[in-house]
C-alpha cells in the first residue's frame, strides 16, 4: 500500500466523510444532538404531561388530589381521557360548601352557648330564700339585706 492519493480522489474531502483514522465526527455530533434532543423531549412532556396538577395547586383548588390521581393514571395507563378530565377539573372553581357550613355550624354553637365534644354544664342550683347565705372563706361579708329600723 502506498501512502499516495489515487488520481482520480478529490484532494478536498468533505466533513461528513470519514477520515483514514476512522474517527467520524458527524457522528459524533450526531449522536450528542439526539442525546440532548431526547432529553429536551422527555423534559416538555413530563412538564406537559404535570400541567393539570400544577393548575390545581397554583390555584389552591379543592380538587387538587382528584386531579393529581387523574394525571397518574394516565401516566401510567396511557388513556388520555383522563388526563383531559383532569385539565378540565383543575380549570374548573367547583362551590366550596364546607366554608359556609362550618362557619353556620360556629355560630349555632356560639348561640346555644355550647362547644362540640364539651359535656353538658351541670345547672347551678338555686339558692334557697330561707337560709342565709354561707359565706365563703376568703370572701367578703355580704351586706345585710335586713331592715335596720330608726327608733
Amino acid at each position: 500500500m502506498s501512502d499516495q492519493m489515487h488520481p482520480l480522489a478529490p484532494h478536498h474531502l468533505p466533513f461528513f466523510i470519514p477520515g483514514p483514522d476512522g474517527s467520524d465526527t458527524l457522528m459524533v455530533v450526531m449522536g450528542l444532538f439526539l442525546v440532548g434532543t431526547i432529553l429536551w423531549v422527555g423534559t416538555l412532556y413530563w412538564k406537559l404531561h404535570s400541567l393539570p396538577e400544577r393548575m390545581a395547586h397554583r390555584t389552591h383548588k379543592l380538587q387538587f388530589e382528584i386531579v393529581a390521581v387523574l394525571g397518574l393514571i394516565s401516566l401510567f395507563t396511557h388513556m388520555h381521557i383522563f388526563w383531559i378530565a383532569g385539565l378540565l377539573l383543575a380549570m374548573i372553581d367547583l362551590p366550596d360548601f364546607g366554608s359556609p357550613l362550618r362557619s353556620i355550624a360556629g355560630s349555632v354553637e356560639r348561640i346555644a352557648d355550647a362547644t362540640p365534644g364539651a359535656p353538658d354544664a351541670k345547672p347551678e342550683p338555686e339558692p334557697d330564700l330561707d337560709e342565709p347565705p354561707v359565706a365563703h372563706a376568703g370572701a367578703k361579708p355580704a351586706a345585710k339585706e335586713e331592715v335596720r329600723s330608726h327608733a
